[in-house]
């Protein structure tokens, strides 16, 4: 049996535990994966990801906003509306979002598994 420094087995990566402390939280990556394809009102954004509460997607897309990957943007209408657009850093993550859509399909039942 290798005998592993104390050191190695207490760290983590840190852009690693930075990655899942915000894409851990549930509905986050949903509402990254309805963003990738456009820019999204909030009320259209609520109806693609079926069960999140006002409040959760409200407080997903100020973390989302505060972390610098998704930007508010007022239409002063008439009437006023609210769209959600990813930043350069958030649309970056879309090989990443799509790799690991993939590894679900293939290691985690596929697509429809209950």
């Amino acid at each position: 049996m290798a005998h592993h420094g104390e050191q190695s087995c207490r760290r983590v990566d840190a852009s690693i535990s930075r990655v899942f402390e915000l894409f851990g939280k549930r509905w986050t990556g949903p509402i990254v994966s309805v963003l990738m394809r456009q820019p999204v009102h909030f009320a259209d954004l609520r109806r693609a990801i079926p069960g999140i509460s006002e409040r959760m997607l409200s407080d997903r897309l100020s973390e989302l906003g505060a972390a610098g990957l998704v930007v508010r943007e007022v239409d002063e209408g008439p009437p006023l509306r609210v769209a959600y657009r990813l930043t350069e850093a958030g649309a970056a993550m879309e090989p990443a979002l799509k790799e690991l859509g993939q590894w679900a399909d293939t290691y985690l039942g596929g697509p429809g598994r209950c």
